[in-house]
């Protein structure tokens, strides 16, 4: 019976320490995006510098326009004229996600060269890919 106790105790232990590894923290995320980034686009320190302040202001007008649409999604439209008010709604947003990510684009090929900038957009969606697989394994 002791042993079961022990062994039952030391399980919770081990399950909590897990989980709390696992709390998704988005300063670390940051980090290890510019990390991989900077590695796989070869970015000087200079680039790096100019680059990635950036980036994260685009990404936080991204969020901006995520949360608006994922509040779209959330209920469904009670008749059919709601539901296509919410799908022109929805599209509007698509369109701005991508105006929003040319215009970005566009100031990002000032401070980078082109070449970079397309390693830096492909590095960053092998990023997301790659954390996403992960957390898929770590559900599972």
């Amino acid at each position: 019976m002791k042993r079961f106790v022990c062994f039952a105790v030391l399980m919770m232990l081990f399950t909590v320490c897990d989980a709390q590894e696992k709390k998704f923290s988005p300063e670390k995320f940051e980090a290890e995006l510019a990390e991989y980034v900077k590695k796989e686009a070869k970015l000087s320190d200079e680039e790096a510098a100019k680059y990635f302040p950036l980036l994260r202001e685009m990404h936080k007008k991204q969020r901006c326009l995520y949360n608006k649409k994922r509040d779209l999604g959330k209920e469904k439209p009670a008749n059919e004229e709601g539901c296509a008010v919410a799908i022109r709604e929805r599209d509007k947003l698509e369109i701005e996600l991508k105006q929003l990510e040319q215009c970005y684009h566009k100031k990002m090929i000032q401070v980078i060269p082109a070449s970079k900038l397309y390693d830096c957009i492909n590095a960053e969606n092998r990023f997301h890919r790659k954390m996403m697989k992960g957390w898929q394994r770590g559900k599972r």
